[in-house]
């Protein structure tokens, strides 16, 4: 991929932490640790910058995305991607909620494991040199299309590390600076 891209996330893809996630949902699903913007006002472009968007932002979250994707092996290009609602599976939000003032984002380190192995390292500037980078050309794009990003929305601005791919009985956890830690756990497949 050599362009963002973007999805919608509907209610049903998202997973509570630490219940168990049914793996026969997805195809072949991967997960991705993200720090998740939670809105508190409308953010709508063109026109918005990075103030513009820290003030639209009430907190941030430890996050994992999974992914998913129809087409085989992966071998997706950004067409694939957006026909496929950018490969968002689901979503699993951390519970300790904190505050953008006196958080530098870009400098978030991040710890993946999968079955207490690390899996990925990484760092909020891994998202287009910071995850509200992320947001801003998001708000833009979005408001071009005469789309408004509005208060309560959840919105995952990229993964900090590579995907990583999960099977029945995985426990994958994100650990990340400032911010603390999510955990999925993937059920058996039935």
């Amino acid at each position: 991929m050599d362009a963002p891209d973007y999805g919608h996330l509907t209610d049903t893809m998202f997973h509570p932490e630490g219940a168990p996630i049914d793996v026969s949902r997805f195809l072949q699903p991967r997960i991705e640790p993200e720090i998740a913007f939670v809105l508190s006002r409308p953010l709508r472009g063109p026109g918005v910058t990075a103030a513009d968007a820290v003030a639209a932002v009430d907190f941030v979250l430890p996050a994992l995305e999974i992914i998913d994707s129809r087409v085989r092996d992966w071998r997706i290009t950004l067409i694939d991607t957006i026909a496929d609602n950018a490969s968002s599976g689901g979503v699993v939000l951390g519970g300790t909620p904190a505050r953008l003032s006196g958080l530098d984002i870009r400098l978030a380190g991040c710890v993946l494991r999968r079955n207490g192995e690390i899996a990925g390292t990484g760092a909020g500037a891994a998202v287009l040199g910071s995850p509200l980078n992320a947001l801003v050309w998001l708000a833009n794009t979005l408001g071009e299309r005469g789309v408004t990003l509005e208060a309560g929305h959840t919105i995952l601005p990229g993964s900090v590390t590579a995907a990583v791919p999960v099977a029945a009985g995985d426990i994958v956890q994100a650990t990340f600076a400032g911010l603390g830690s999510v955990t999925a756990a993937f059920g058996e497949d039935r």
